[in-house]
């Protein structure tokens, strides 16, 4: 994901949630941990992910994640957020591997 150059953030050590639902709905979660939205509500997330912000730099986040299980099918949502805000959101289609797929 990019991270759009922002003027007012200091530079500085940024805790990034991510969020990824699978293709039939559900959040994949390796536990209960929660973090707060703006809005108030208390979401599940993904994955943290400890990301060194510089004030006023485009940059890019990436991050490997292996899911305890196996994968299927179809298209995940990743969605990002920083104090509370979705600061991003993408989908990733994965399809069925293999030498003749």
């Amino acid at each position: 994901f990019d991270i759009d150059e922002n003027r007012v953030a200091l530079s500085g050590t940024k805790g990034i949630y991510v969020c990824i639902t699978s293709p039939d709905g559900t959040l994949i979660t390796e536990g209960q941990e929660k973090f707060n939205t703006r809005d108030g509500k208390m979401k599940l997330y993904t994955q943290k992910i400890e990301f060194y912000y510089i004030q006023g730099q485009r940059q890019t986040l990436n991050f490997d994640w292996r899911k305890n299980g196996s994968f299927i099918t179809g298209d995940y949502k990743i969605e990002v957020y920083n104090n509370g805000y979705k600061i991003g959101e993408g989908i990733r289609t994965l399809k069925k591997g293999g030498l003749f797929s």
